[in-house]
């Protein structure tokens, strides 16, 4: 079992800050506006030789107006249920706030047994750190001032973290999973869809787009398969995007597509595939991810016959073309209608994307194929491929050695790719293919 410390406290005192701090990067939006953080954000990190998780979480509010206040709440008391230290966050520059006493309150009704650090934040010079005292009053042992702005401070914090996790469980070792991101435009049923594969509700689930802020990392241990689901935000047009934490989110979306393995996208049955659609599709593309295509909302679809189904199929490749070779599943995340399959692909695709084709299987394959349809002379010079390799990249490339590279077009390599997926499964991977001078 991973050993976990969550990070609690009202909005706006610098947990997610202080989450960056610990993670030592920036997986959460940092925003002067209450409430940006909703889900609970994972992250690792490592103090003194020892390995633990970091949970961010939203900020405990009462009797507010937030259509997520009860959400946010709910997604806090799951983090303190999974911890094994909590980190109460308070601002010793503002003092002892209502909502800090409150939190305090639900601390100690929660979780008598597992240990509580105040941590007194934006103590960003001495002076303001001896107002920290004031924190004892919350019932819950000496306050640990820090800043996780400059760092100060948290090298204490984290000993006494590292003292504490002693007692509970061993962390595993930490092996290097696969990353499935879950990507599409707002509103598509991304973080529904992650909740059925993990049959909880984890992910914060609304009619309104832009629910989901950060790329939130979630470990999937089931049923043989073992790999991190990256729910995303979704990525509007830029034009639409007017508020700086859905700015940030298109971020962190698009840096989850970029360091994924699998990205799973979802297209709404109810709207058919659109511009935006397309866009996001070809970002998985041109980063040479696996890419597995999820119709969601088919429970919603009147005619679902197989003419349609084609016609639909048809739509998709047509505006992704000249790739292809990808695998289009019709789900439902709310019956849960077929998403299993999606997982089972998506671990196939992750597979085939590292496979290696030896290079004398590549020759004595492709070299009589090229014989028989050799590139086309170009003003009377005539392209000998004599020799081709698979590179040692990510993304699946392919190397053919001519005599002049130079000449060989875009259709030729075209037809080069194809020989290549007819006779070896690159179902769902982009590939590279290169002409070099023999």
């Amino acid at each position: 079992m991973s050993r976990l410390v969550a990070i609690v406290g009202r909005p706006n005192v610098g947990k997610s800050t202080l989450f960056n701090r610990l993670v030592g990067s920036r997986h959460a939006i940092v925003n002067d506006e209450a409430g940006t953080t909703r889900d609970r954000q994972y992250g690792r990190t490592d103090w003194a030789g020892t390995n633990f998780s970091v949970i961010d979480t939203g900020g405990w509010v009462q009797n507010s107006d937030d259509i997520f206040e009860n959400e946010i709440n709910r997604q806090v008391l799951i983090a303190l249920e999974e911890a094994d230290v909590i980190l109460f966050v308070v601002d010793v520059a503002m003092g002892i706030h209502d909502l800090d006493k409150e939190v305090a309150k639900t601390l100690r009704m929660t979780n008598q047994k597992k240990p509580v650090l105040v941590v007194a934040n934006k103590a960003d010079n001495h002076m303001i750190g001896f107002q920290s005292a004031e924190f004892y009053e919350l019932g819950l042992g000496e306050p640990y001032p820090i800043s996780s702005i400059n760092g100060s401070g948290t090298g204490d914090l984290l000993d006494k973290v590292v003292e504490l996790l002693q007692n509970t469980t061993d962390i595993d070792e930490e092996v290097e999973l696969p990353r499935f991101a879950v990507i599409g435009r707002p509103n598509a049923g991304k973080s529904s869809l992650i909740n059925s594969f993990l049959d909880e509700n984890r992910h914060i689930v609304t009619d309104i787009a832009g629910t989901t802020r950060d790329a939130v990392y979630t470990e999937y241990n089931k049923f043989g398969l073992n790999f991190f689901l990256v729910d995303t935000a979704g990525i509007r047009k830029k034009g639409k995007v007017k508020e700086d934490p859905e700015y940030y989110s298109v971020i962190r979306a698009i840096r989850a597509i970029e360091n994924c393995d699998v990205a799973i996208a979802l297209i709404d049955a109810t709207r058919g595939i659109e511009s935006q659609d397309v866009n996001i599709l070809s970002l998985a593309i041109k980063n040479g991810k696996g890419l597995v295509v999820c119709v969601n909302k088919w429970d919603l679809v009147e005619d679902k016959s197989l003419k349609a189904i084609e016609h639909f199929e048809e739509a998709i490749r047509n505006r992704l073309a000249p790739f292809t070779d990808f695998p289009i599943i019709f789900i439902s995340a709310l019956t849960k209608q077929r998403i299993f399959k999606v997982l089972e692909i998506a671990n196939d695709i992750y597979k085939r994307r590292h496979q290696r084709i030896a290079t004398h299987q590549l020759n004595k394959v492709l070299l009589p194929l090229i014989e028989e349809t050799p590139p086309p002379s170009i003003k009377g010079k005539y392209i000998k491929i004599k020799f081709v390799t698979q590179l040692p990249t990510a993304v699946p490339s392919f190397a053919f050695y001519a005599n002049l590279p130079q000449w060989v077009r875009e259709p030729y390599k075209r037809f080069l790719e194809n020989k290549i997926r007819e006779n070896w499964d690159f179902s769902g991977i982009p590939m590279n293919v290169f002409l070099r001078e023999k």
